[in-house]
């Protein structure tokens, strides 16, 4: 296992690796229960998409770990799944076969711009400030994902700002039943919760105990934490030891016909280019897939590869100059690329990186163990889900409100003081965490960037591929307001 890993050349131990595997996956299992439930709304039976999601993790995780060799989770992704949901099938009227279809296709596509260097040519382009920029944004998103999953925040809007409740234009006159999403506008106020939710309490406990042994540099702090704050929650009612739960192996392997290849049948690939008045639709929609895919990857290798030095600057400079996959971070890009197209086969939207990998690295996690442990839980997790299901969300949340505050640090590398510098770099990383969205993070920190090359004059130190990748973005943003 020394051997394989290389836990010594990486100043790390199995034992270190393996309670970072538990922190990873506990800090991500949440997907196990959501995506079911979000995918479920387009007819797709959910306990197949439940078995889907354990089996595109688990091998995209496990590929991960022992090709690449990295500490990196993969899972369908968030915001893919409820593009996947409600624009793809919703509001253009695509099947959910179909809608597979289209994740299979950008798949391979993500496949072939690997193989072709194309992703790894355009990380290199990334300037070092901006790769800073993205650092930091990742920890600034990171601990906003954990302050309101802690339950810490409240957010109030006055009915004039609700812009739709359940998809549909809000109409206050009108009577609403059964609110499954509220849309508001730029109106809404956020603000610190009053505390007198047990939830939040125990949050707030659970921070506590972990600030005191990551300070204390006590091993294992943040999976100790995790355990600390679960039992703790049993008295608070917060943690449900009622093992109550809808998902179960048998179920979901009975139901799992019904999507496995279902991108492959009549209803998916069969129908999906039939109509040639939508042909350029189908195209704009791969790509705004592919778009998000690749860059919330690129973001979330970039923003904690860099910083805990799992990618280092040699690596990220030899991407120009070697050919294959020489490097750790070649291979990584490998992995990702290859697990999208797996989930779509099994059935379920795209699979990509992980941001919450950032609290396995966090808890020392340097290599593949890491990862193989976490693809390991994966599999466990079809026979013991309603057990995995006790740990409660604000257990977990602690953990990366502290890795959101260690990978910030990197903001301090960004010269502030020269706005040609400080502007994109706060797009790229404050903007990241508040449009809670790592790709249009990234947009906006290149858009600028760009932007003020231009007004300088300074043209000719815009990568070729970094202007590529820019004007890709506006085209982006353009299809998404189309679509």
């Amino acid at each position: 296992m020394e051997h394989f890993f290389k836990l010594k050349t990486y100043n790390t131990s199995v034992g270190t690796e393996i309670l970072a595997g538990f922190t990873t996956f506990f800090a991500m299992s949440y997907i196990l229960f959501v995506n079911p439930q979000l995918l479920s709304l387009t007819g797709m039976p959910s306990q197949a998409v439940f078995l889907a999601t354990i089996i595109a993790s688990a091998t995209g995780t496990l590929v991960m770990g022992l090709f690449a060799n990295v500490p990196y989770a993969l899972a369908p992704g968030m915001g893919l799944n409820a593009f996947f949901t409600y624009t793809v099938v919703f509001a253009l009227g695509y099947s959910w076969q179909q809608a597979l279809a289209l994740v299979f296709i950008c798949g391979l596509i993500n496949i072939l711009i690997t193989v072709t260097s194309i992703r790894k040519t355009i990380i290199a382009a990334i300037p070092q400030v901006m790769q800073h920029a993205i650092s930091g944004g990742i920890g600034v998103f990171v601990a906003y994902i954990g302050l309101k999953n802690a339950g810490f925040l409240q957010f109030t809007s006055d009915s004039s700002d609700i812009l739709s409740i359940n998809d549909k234009a809000y109409n206050a006159h009108a009577a609403v039943k059964g609110v499954t999403s509220v849309v508001t506008g730029g109106g809404i106020v956020p603000a610190l919760t009053s505390f007198t939710q047990s939830g939040a309490l125990l949050a707030l406990i659970g921070l506590i105990i972990m600030t005191i042994l990551v300070v204390k540099k006590v091993p294992g702090a943040v999976m100790i934490s995790i355990i600390a704050t679960t039992i703790i929650g049993i008295p608070m009612g917060v943690t449900d030891l009622s093992f109550a739960s809808s998902n179960s192996l048998g179920s979901s392997i009975h139901q799992l016909g019904t999507t496995f290849g279902a991108a492959f049948s009549h209803a998916g690939f069969g129908t999906l280019f039939s109509n040639s008045s939508h042909i350029l639709l189908t195209l704009m929609t791969i790509f705004a897939f592919c778009f998000s895919d690749t860059f919330d990857t690129i973001g979330t290798f970039i923003g904690t590869g860099h910083r805990s030095g799992i990618f280092t600057d040699e690596e990220i400079h030899e991407l120009e100059t070697t050919k294959g996959f020489a490097t750790r971070l070649d291979k990584a890009l490998v992995a990702d690329s290859v697990a999208t197209s797996i989930g779509a086969v099994f059935g379920t939207s795209n699979t990509t990186t992980y941001i919450e990998s950032a609290a396995g690295i966090g808890a020392g996690g340097r290599t593949g163990l890491t990862s193989v442990t976490v693809a390991i839980l994966f599999v466990i997790s079809g026979l013991f889900a309603p057990i995995i299901s006790i740990v409660p969300t604000e257990a977990v949340a602690p953990a990366l409100i502290l890795v959101g505050v260690m990978m910030a640090s990197s903001l301090k590398e960004i010269n502030w003081s020269d706005l040609s510098e400080a502007i994109p770099s706060f797009m790229a990383s404050v903007v990241m965490g508040l449009i809670y969205n790592i790709s249009y993070g990234i947009a906006a920190g290149f858009i600028f960037y760009c932007l003020i090359k231009i007004i300088e004059g300074k043209v000719r130190e815009i990568h070729p591929m970094l202007g590529v990748v820019t004007i890709g973005f506006i085209l982006n943003f353009i299809v998404l307001a189309i679509l």
